[in-house]
């Protein structure tokens, strides 16, 4: 499956882009999943996601939990609890 990943903030700082279109292995089906899949691809995801203590996450910008199912073509964004402007 097919997913555009967004980072926001500190995250976006710390991983060095703003997104990513990633093809997704077939264990990783919830947001939950994705997050952990991203921190074991290693620096810097690890880093970034284990540094910030609350990442949120929104799926097609609706704020999502763990559980959060995730189908082909999702959007998917990351951003610390706050985020400035």
């Amino acid at each position: 499956m097919k997913v555009t990943v967004l980072y926001f903030a500190r995250l976006r700082e710390a991983l060095g882009c703003d997104r990513e279109t990633l093809e997704l292995p077939p264990e990783v089906a919830t947001v939950g999943a994705l997050r952990a899949w991203l921190i074991a691809r290693g620096a810097p995801y690890a880093e970034a996601f284990t540094e910030i203590k609350r990442i949120r996450a929104a799926v097609a910008q609706e704020m999502a939990g763990d559980e959060a199912r995730l189908s082909e073509g999702a959007e998917v964004a990351f951003f610390p609890p706050v985020t400035g402007g």
